[in-house]
């Protein structure tokens, strides 16, 4: 093949690497019962006048399996980060002392277990989509290019057929990260 079509499927290949990356890394703000810092991921909190990601507000951990500690830099922001945590569509209720908020995980009822999985396979189909997206545009290339002439028919088919290996690869790899996490909620 010609060195055009291997830089295209070079391109796509990233391109579509970087969204099963960015799919995984949704999945992880998808709680399932158990505590980790990357629930809080999502959360902003309007820190004078500023979305602010939390995690760059405050040092998040998990001491125990159903319970997370935010520690704000700035002591004076503990309301505003226990707002936003409030208005997060987390579900959780937060506790300070004054110094640290403390968000207890509750037990997932079955009800919320199916939302979350409904939640995770909707992550899911927006990471195929993309990547059925960045096929659709690196097609469009090849057949500009087998229009210009600077590729035959049969380079062309062959890096069509590459390119849906590729495609199929990187959806494959979403749909297992899927089940594990569909796994992973319904765990009781």
């Amino acid at each position: 093949m010609s060195e055009l079509i291997d830089e295209l499927l070079a391109d796509a290949s990233e391109r579509m690497t970087k969204s099963v990356e960015a799919t995984r890394q949704e999945f992880s703000t998808v709680r399932t019962g158990r505590a980790t810092p990357h629930l809080l991921d999502r959360v902003e909190v309007d820190y004078y006048g500023a979305k602010t990601p939390l995690k760059q507000l405050a040092s998040i951990s998990a001491p125990e399996a159903r319970m997370l500690t935010i520690t704000p830099y700035d002591k004076s922001s503990i309301r505003t980060i226990e707002k936003s945590i409030m208005e997060s569509d987390l579900g959780l209720t937060p506790s300070n002392d004054g110094a640290v908020i403390r968000l207890t995980i509750p037990e997932l009822t079955e009800e919320r277990r199916r939302e979350l999985v409904k939640v995770v396979r909707g992550i899911a189909e927006e990471g195929r989509v993309a990547i059925r997206n960045i096929r659709r545009d690196v097609m469009h290339e090849l057949r500009e290019l087998k229009q210009e002439g600077e590729v035959g028919s049969d380079e062309e088919h062959r890096a069509e057929t590459e390119l849906q290996k590729l495609t199929d690869g990187r959806i494959a790899e979403i749909d297992s990260f899927l089940a594990g996490k569909e796994e992973e909620i319904l765990e009781v």
